[in-house]
């Protein structure tokens, strides 16, 4: 299994983690929620109510985040080979190594350092569209591209 394999296996992984627990925080919410009896004290069942309905939305939120993560992973094609910084590139740089698919942190491969990061993120939008040997320029200093896998 090559480098970028690996990464977009760690990636699966990692949202698939987040999917888990996420689906595991609405069941438990929803049971609470169903649970809920009404007691004599009236304003304090609301609240909890409120606040379960919150947590629900708040979940329900990142669920849909995480589903498009899910989504735009399905659409890399990580054997596809460019010059040219895209979805799916592995971009090596002389501040570090570069995962271009969802935000999804700092990764240790084969003891090199990868930065899973998305098209939508600061630097990953400066990073869109770049060829080998070409610069930018993030948090005031310089980045030269050395590789685009």
């Amino acid at each position: 299994m090559n480098i970028k394999q690996k990464l977009y296996k760690r990636c699966e992984e990692i949202v698939d983690h987040r999917l888990l627990n996420i689906e595991n925080t609405i069941a438990s919410h929803r049971k609470a929620l169903n649970s809920e009896t009404k007691s004599s004290a009236g304003d304090k069942h609301e609240t909890g109510r409120a606040m379960l309905q919150l947590e629900m939305e708040k979940a329900g939120q990142q669920l849909v985040s995480v589903q498009q993560m899910k989504e735009t992973l399905a659409k890399i094609d990580i054997s596809r080979e460019s010059n040219i910084v895209s979805l799916g590139a592995l971009i090596g740089t002389n501040t570090g190594n570069y995962f271009l698919s969802i935000s999804a942190g700092q990764m240790q491969i084969e003891k090199t350092t990868y930065f899973a990061i998305s098209t939508s993120s600061p630097i990953g939008k400066l990073l869109l569209g770049k060829k080998e040997g070409e610069g930018l320029f993030w948090n005031g200093r310089k980045i030269k591209i050395h590789t685009i896998s």
